[in-house]
């Protein structure tokens, strides 16, 4: 019995040992259970913190980056990019980049450029910049040599040109004598630089293509101060024509007599001074770059404060540059050509760049028809004068048409005439935008129509050579 009631106790004991060990594995696994539960949610909370806090910081550094500094980003980016995409990967020229980017950019497109005003500022500049750079590649010789394609095919071309567009303006689009004097006056107008950057791009500026085209965005440039005079005349704000014509005469015998004096007196010191001679000697950069933005700045203000277009001083400065140094100096030339391009190449970009502001593509849909007439109509008129011209003065036609093909686009200073004359009451805003598309996209074609230009006289070369076996 005894042994049986021992078994029974012992039994008793190892079930009741059983139940608490169940008892505590339960327990064990229900606390873990728990702090699992906790951990989890802590982790949770602390991902949410995270992301909350990535969150805001992402958000401060798109609220920071905004405006100037996203702008001159967007800017250099493109402007590093472009290039070497365009003629690696597209095969295409750069220029139209730099289009395609500002109607992509700008505020006809995705509206990433906060500052316009900034950045057509900029690439005024850029355009300063170029017609500098040009004028170191003229001296007065050479100029006087030119003076048929200056005075000869580019006088004709700009009187034929103008007074057509004129009559078009008032027979078929009904403007009065205002607008039509403005409009043919504007739209005869060429891009001089986006030809002379094509010119220069092909090396074709010292062939008689390019010295003919050349010649003539020269004198039309020289046409654009009377243009700017006549605008407020024009709009019955502007004072007597006697007064206004004696106005302009002045400014422009003092910033001759300024950038006359300027390069007689102080030029040839100031080179010797900051520029050595003798080629292999150590120079200066950052003074050499200081005093190329200081003469190019400097009297492109000068010009534009009196008056007259922004880029005639830097064009005279550039010449009286390849004056001082094309016999006794000629490295201290090439020194402020080297030091000044990378500038212009940025600059000049800037200016293509916002060019592509001004395609309005909402327009181009509202009345496609419309716009792809007035561009393929102010494309073949201007080329059509142009090549007549040109064979007028004796250039063969091979030449005559690509002259003609590559001036054909509207200019960079229509831009400012048909701006002008907006204010002035002149124009109206429909009409300004619908001019402003039309001449963008005339200058988005120029690299093509350039191009069929140079396909053309290939051609007529060859039968040429045909014939003459």
């Amino acid at each position: 019995m005894k042994m049986r009631g021992g078994d029974d106790d012992t039994m008793t004991t190892t079930t009741e040992a059983s139940i608490d060990s169940s008892t505590t594995e339960e327990t064990v696994a229900a606390t873990t259970i728990y702090d699992t539960t906790i951990l989890k949610g802590n982790e949770a909370a602390s991902s949410s913190l995270l992301v909350k806090m990535l969150s805001e910081i992402f958000m401060e550094l798109s609220n920071y980056m905004k405006g100037t500094k996203l702008d001159s980003m967007i800017l250099l980016l493109t402007t590093a990019l472009n290039a070497p995409f365009c003629t690696k990967v597209l095969g295409v020229s750069p220029i139209l980049g730099f289009l395609a980017l500002g109607l992509l950019f700008g505020p006809n497109g995705f509206s990433q450029i906060s500052d316009i005003h900034t950045t057509e500022m900029l690439a005024d500049l850029g355009i300063v910049m170029f017609l500098f750079e040009m004028g170191l590649h003229l001296d007065f010789k050479t100029l006087l040599s030119m003076k048929t394609d200056v005075f000869g095919i580019g006088l004709t071309q700009f009187v034929t040109t103008t007074t057509v567009f004129a009559l078009i303006c008032g027979l078929f689009f009904k403007m009065n004598l205002s607008q039509m004097i403005i409009v043919g006056w504007s739209l005869t107008l060429s891009s001089s630089a986006f030809v002379l950057q094509l010119l220069k791009d092909k090396n074709e500026m010292m062939t008689q293509y390019g010295k003919s085209s050349f010649g003539t965005l020269l004198l039309q440039d020289l046409m654009v101060v009377p243009l700017l005079v006549m605008t407020p005349l024009l709009a019955g704000g502007g004072g007597s024509v006697k007064d206004t014509l004696l106005k302009a005469l002045l400014q422009l015998t003092l910033a001759l007599t300024v950038i006359g004096t300027f390069g007689k007196v102080l030029l040839n010191p100031l080179l010797d001074f900051v520029i050595p001679k003798e080629e292999g000697q150590q120079s200066n950069q950052e003074a050499i770059i200081g005093m190329i933005l200081a003469m190019v700045f400097g009297f492109s203000f000068l010009t534009e404060g009196l008056g007259l277009s922004n880029t005639l001083g830097p064009f005279l400065t550039g010449m009286l540059v390849a004056e001082k140094t094309s016999e006794l100096k000629p490295s201290q030339k090439h020194k402020i050509e080297f030091e000044a391009s990378p500038y212009r190449g940025i600059l000049i970009g800037l200016f293509f760049f916002t060019v592509g502001f001004e395609i309005d593509l909402k327009l181009i849909g509202s009345i496609p028809f419309k716009i792809m007439g007035l561009t393929g109509g102010i494309l073949a008129v201007k080329t059509i004068l142009a090549t007549l011209a040109c064979c007028s003065f004796g250039l063969p036609l091979d030449i005559a048409q690509r002259v003609g093909l590559v001036i054909s686009q509207g200019g960079e200073f229509a831009f400012v005439a048909f701006r002008m004359a907006r204010s002035k009451g002149i124009l109206t805003d429909d009409t300004t935008k619908v001019l402003l598309t039309c001449v963008s996209l005339t200058m988005a074609l120029t690299p093509l129509v350039e191009s069929l230009g140079a396909k053309v006289a290939l051609k007529l070369q060859q039968e040429k050579q045909k014939k003459q076996k």
